[in-house]
């Protein structure tokens, strides 16, 4: 990082370990309205953007507008973001030398506050954050790069000086957009996208380990 003045993280699949609980409120929402899907469809939809889970989810039956599902999926996450997600392995111990090293970090998420703040305290790193963004402040999802250059901006430096990680090739692909240095973080939820997620990305890791 001696070169990189900033670490720009994705929240949902990079730092923490929360597609599982997507799973879970996925299948909530379809059985509500008495629609089944695949258990393929499912794990695809858990990995995927909000604006892209919504019209997923409209292409199976349900009614409802995008933006009406983006809110009944946070009603459904709050408890869970308060209570049961954590941390991907290795994360803090990588927080923590970042930290110690001076660099700045910022979290650039599609999660809205009421998931990411109590989601980082409860796992005892919100404060190692200069700042959060997330794309419903922009009015932009992650297919452009305006949230990796606002938490840029916010961090005052220049785009080419972020390191920014993040687990699903929109993210991968839209930080490389920006200018800036991109780490695909491994999980399970975007496996079918890995070989490309390598190709676009300066790196690929893992686990947060070979960071160390």
């Amino acid at each position: 990082m001696k070169e990189f003045k900033a670490a720009i993280f994705d929240l949902d699949g990079t730092l923490i370990d929360s597609n599982s609980v997507w799973e879970k409120i996925d299948r909530k929402i379809l059985s509500k309205r008495g629609i089944k899907a695949t258990n393929e469809e499912i794990v695809r939809m858990a990995s995927m953007t909000y604006e892209d889970a919504a019209e997923f989810m409209q292409s199976l039956g349900v009614k409802e507008t995008a933006s009406e599902l983006i809110s009944e999926f946070n009603e459904l996450a709050v408890s869970e973001y308060r209570n049961s997600i954590f941390l991907k392995e290795y994360v803090k111990e990588y927080l923590d030398k970042l930290k110690n090293d001076g660099v700045k970090m910022a979290v650039a998420t599609a999660s809205p506050k009421a998931l990411y703040e109590p989601v980082l305290r409860h796992n005892g790193i919100y404060s190692y954050f200069n700042t959060f963004c997330c794309t419903e402040e922009i009015g932009k999802s992650k297919d452009y790069p305006d949230i990796y250059l606002l938490a840029a901006s916010r961090l005052n430096v220049m785009p080419e000086q972020c390191m920014v990680f993040e687990d699903i090739l929109k993210g991968v692909a839209s930080a490389k957009n920006a200018g800036m240095y991109v780490v695909g973080v491994y999980d399970k939820y975007s496996a079918d996208d890995v070989v490309t997620i390598r190709t676009v990305a300066d790196r690929f890791i893992q686990s947060f380990y070979e960071m160390l």
